[in-house]
């Protein structure tokens, strides 16, 4: 890995929630990878079947997460909405595996990369 990809994916942010799965990390937006979280009200696309649950507490879980904690993501490309998909953790607390043990989120396997958010259960 080139050493500029290797500073880039170390770098530690500031972020906060704007839903169960999803960080704003100063312009970027980031979607964690392998779960998927209760939408907020008017969020969930006609025809999908969104997660269930109470999406504020979802919400509320992950910026508890990460206020006042410093971001470190790994970034695999981004989703269709332009979001970077990322494993992100603050600390050694995976943020994907602490919303599904809270069961604040959902496992999506075809959202994972290799398993890793699947292991965590």
């Amino acid at each position: 890995m080139p050493l500029l990809s290797i500073l880039a994916a170390s770098a530690l942010l500031s972020c906060t929630a704007t839903d169960g799965d999803t960080l704003r990390c100063g312009a970027e937006r980031v979607r964690l990878i392998g779960i998927d979280a209760p939408e907020l009200p008017g969020h969930c696309r006609r025809g999908r079947r969104c997660a269930e649950g109470d999406p504020w507490a979802s919400k509320d879980a992950l910026q508890r997460l990460v206020r006042g904690r410093p971001i470190r993501l790994e970034r695999h490309g981004e989703d269709i909405y332009g979001r970077t998909l990322a494993f992100a953790w603050a600390g050694k607390v995976s943020l994907s595996c602490a919303q599904l043990r809270a069961g604040q989120a959902e496992y999506v396997q075809r959202w994972d990369i290799d398993g890793r958010a699947g292991r965590c259960r």
